[in-house]
C-alpha cells in the first residue's frame, strides 16, 4: 500500500485507490496510516476521533470504523481475491490493545520526504550546495498542499500535520540557504518575497530576501525589508527584529564585505558571515 500524507490524504493498494469518504472512519485511517508499522492503541484511536467524550458504544463504533476500512481495502483487490493469505485484515491487523496498519513493502511520502530531508541536511553541513539543494527539492516535489489538507484532524492528527508542515518550512528555508550560496540570488527574489508576504513574522525567510536583494544591487530593497519586518513584529508582537537580524541590517547599511557570495562560500558555518 502507497500512502500520501503531504496533501490530502490517499492510500493505493496495487495501483487502485482505497475510497473512503466518511469522517470518522478516515481519522482512523489517517492515524493508523502516519504509524504505518506500529501499533496505534484503542485509547490513541479513541482520543483522536472522540477526544475526551467518547460515547459508551465507543468499542463496538470503532470496530464498525475498522471494518469500513477493511471493506474499503478489500475493494481494491483484483478478481482472484487471493492477493493477501488473511484479505484485508492482513493489510489492517487486529493486535493486542490496538491495530496496525501494514502497508507490505508499499510507501509512505512522509517517510520518504524526511529520508531525502536527511540527505539534504547531510550534504549542507558538509558543504555541498548543489547536492543539498538537489535533496532538498526533491524533498519538497512530494507536498501538495498542507499535510492531511482534506481530513478533518484531531487531536492527535493535528500535532502531526503541525509537525510536518513546520518541517516542510525547515527545509524550504534550508534549501534556499544552500541556493543562495550557490549564487542563485537572482532566481530567488520572487520566491523569497512571495514567501515573507504570506508570514510577515518569519524572520528567517525576511533575512533571505534581504541577503538576496543586497547580493543583486538592491541594497535599498534590501532596507525596506528590514523596516517592514521591523513594523510587523512591533504592531503585532510588540518585539525588535531578533539579534541576527540586526546584525544583517547593520552590515547591509555598511555594505559589509562579509556579506559578499565569495566570502560566505568559503565558509561552511552560517549563511551570513558575522560583521562586527
Amino acid at each position: 500500500m502507497d500512502i500520501s500524507v503531504l496533501g490530502p490524504f490517499r492510500a493505493t493498494l496495487n495501483g487502485v485507490p482505497v475510497h473512503l469518504t466518511a469522517v470518522k472512519p478516515r481519522k482512523v485511517f489517517a492515524l493508523l496510516a502516519l504509524q504505518a508499522g506500529q501499533v496505534v492503541s484503542v485509547s490513541s484511536l479513541v482520543e483522536e476521533v472522540w477526544g475526551e467524550n467518547p460515547p459508551r458504544s465507543v468499542q463496538t463504533t470503532l470496530q464498525t470504523y475498522v471494518l469500513q476500512i477493511r471493506n474499503a481495502i478489500a475493494a481494491t483487490f483484483d478478481d482472484d481475491g487471493a492477493c493477501l493469505p488473511n484479505g484485508a485484515k492482513s493489510v489492517l491487523v487486529t493486535e493486542p490493545g490496538g491495530y496496525r496498519l501494514d502497508v507490505h513493502g508499499g510507501l509512505l511520502d512522509a517517510h520518504e520526504f524526511d529520508a531525502l530531508s536527511l540527505a539534504g541536511h547531510r550534504a549542507l553541513d558538509h558543504g555541498d550546495w548543489a547536492e543539498a539543494s538537489s535533496y532538498f527539492c526533491r524533498a519538497l516535489s512530494l507536498w501538495h498542499g498542507r499535510a492531511l489538507a482534506d481530513v478533518q484532524c484531531g487531536p492527535l492528527l493535528e500535532v502531526e500535520a503541525t509537525r510536518l508542515d513546520e518541517s516542510r518550512m525547515s527545509v524550504l528555508q534550508r534549501r534556499i540557504e544552500a541556493d543562495l550560496r550557490l549564487g542563485r540570488h537572482h532566481e530567488l527574489i520572487g520566491e523569497l518575497s512571495g514567501l515573507a508576504a504570506r508570514h510577515p513574522l518569519h524572520e528567517a525567510m525576511h533575512e533571505q530576501l534581504m541577503l538576496a536583494l543586497y547580493r543583486v544591487g538592491r541594497r535599498s530593497d534590501a532596507l525596506v525589508v528590514y523596516r517592514q519586518l521591523r513594523r510587523c513584529l512591533n504592531q503585532s508582537l510588540g518585539l525588535d527584529p531578533s539579534p541576527s537580524v540586526e546584525h544583517l541590517h547593520r552590515a547591509v547599511l555598511d555594505s559589509s564585505p562579509q556579506l559578499e557570495l565569495d566570502t560566505a562560500a568559503r565558509s561552511t558555518g552560517p549563511l551570513l558571515a558575522r560583521a562586527h
